[in-house]
């Protein structure tokens, strides 16, 4: 049989799971992932953790014990994610130390109410970090205007960082000046840079999902023939930027000083629209140095029926222009798109965050009136589940 995950990554693609949970932990799922579908890192944000936490109650015994100690629920939730997020770290330490620390890493994400604010997000960045405490973890940090100074001061302190909610290829621009100055600050402060890994997530499909929706309400032959076009071209133009970049004379000095480059992140990559190619945002942007991270329908999706047809980005650049061209000749704004989809995006991990919030106080409520009862096979199963990847 055709391995298609293994050509994927041969082609220079790593693929990494963009869902986590406590079931999948505990189950031996993410670690069969990761031997069998070469599955090579995590992405986690609010709305996942949201939905693990809703989903399971393997969660439990650990509820039950944190409001027998009467924990507040934002501590709680750190609490929670936190350990999901040590115990994937410890999953995948394999794949980390195979790849010399560039891949086997698991994301978490600030709290997404501190976008806004730089300090208290280089703060919570700091806090996971020794939360964790595990040298594959990346701190997710929004691309927002504030954004931009907290990815800088946060890997300036040695911590890897995975940039989310990028849509944009000015911002994306930014995104990358602001890990180059990291990088350089953090050199200047005595870190060792190959330790220091970071990626820039771009985000795809939500790209066309609202350029769709404009060009269908445009309603012309010449609008309707770009549907599904907008993603794909967006992502192509920023891998254009980033070669420019990590050409650079400034790139070579910290590489130089062992820095490992802030890879193009494909994110988002499960198709909205059910008459698009189900792995169209993965066949279309397969390129060096890249990383794909897919809902797990998306990588039994591609390991079914994915075709990598080699590098299918550069060499595509003016093809790209072309497209961004045509959308604004039958009037479609993309630096209003990009600006919609980064606010929406804040305020729906916003949205996410205050569910998970609500959720884990219900069960903190919940479970102070049945505290005090001794505790059961899930909390005995999950420690040494945990324990047992701790020594892998």
């Amino acid at each position: 049989m055709t391995d298609r995950l293994s050509e994927l990554t041969a082609a220079g693609v790593a693929v990494w799971l963009d869902d986590l949970s406590r079931v999948r932990l505990s189950s031996g799922g993410l670690d069969q992932l990761r031997r069998e579908k070469h599955v090579a890192g995590v992405t986690t944000n609010p709305t996942i953790f949201a939905k693990a936490l809703s989903d399971a109650d393997e969660y439990d015994w650990q509820l039950r014990d944190l409001a027998t100690r009467g924990v507040e629920v934002e501590e709680a939730v750190r609490m929670l994610t936190t350990y999901d997020v040590r115990w994937a770290c410890d999953v995948m330490r394999p794949s980390y130390e195979g790849s010399a620390g560039v891949d086997g890493r698991v994301s978490i994400e600030v709290d997404p109410r501190l976008a806004h604010e730089t300090d208290k997000t280089v703060a919570e960045a700091k806090a996971l970090w020794w939360l964790v405490d595990r040298p594959n973890l990346f701190i997710k940090i929004p691309a927002t205007e504030a954004g931009l100074p907290a990815i800088t001061a946060t890997l300036a302190e040695g911590i890897s960082v995975n940039v989310t909610l990028i849509f944009g290829l000015d911002r994306y621009s930014q995104v990358m000046e602001a890990f180059l100055a990291g990088l350089e600050q953090a050199k200047a402060n005595g870190h060792d840079l190959s330790k220091i890994g970071s990626v820039a997530s771009f985000f795809v499909s939500r790209v066309d999902s609202e350029v769709d929706k404009r060009l269908q309400k445009l309603g012309s032959d010449d609008a309707k023939a770009l549907r599904g076009k907008a993603a794909v071209a967006n992502a192509k133009l920023a891998y254009e930027r980033y070669g420019e970049v990590f050409s650079s004379d400034r790139w070579q000095a910290l590489a130089d000083a062992g820095a490992h480059p802030q890879r193009p992140l494909w994110a988002s990559t499960s198709t909205k629209n059910p008459d698009y190619r189900d792995v169209i945002y993965v066949e279309e942007l397969i390129a060096p140095g890249t990383v794909n991270t897919m809902p797990e329908p998306v990588v039994h999706a591609y390991a079914d029926h994915g075709e990598t047809r080699g590098d299918t980005i550069t060499g595509s650049y003016d093809e790209a222009r072309k497209v961004f061209a045509d959308l604004e000749s039958v009037g479609i704004d993309m630096a209003d798109v990009i600006e919609t989809l980064e606010r929406e995006g804040v305020e729906k991990f916003e949205t996410s965050w205050q569910e998970l919030l609500d959720g884990v106080r219900k069960s903190l409520s919940a479970a102070g009136r049945g505290a005090g009862h001794p505790g059961d096979a899930a909390k005995d199963n999950a420690q040494a589940a945990q324990q047992a990847g701790g020594n892998a």
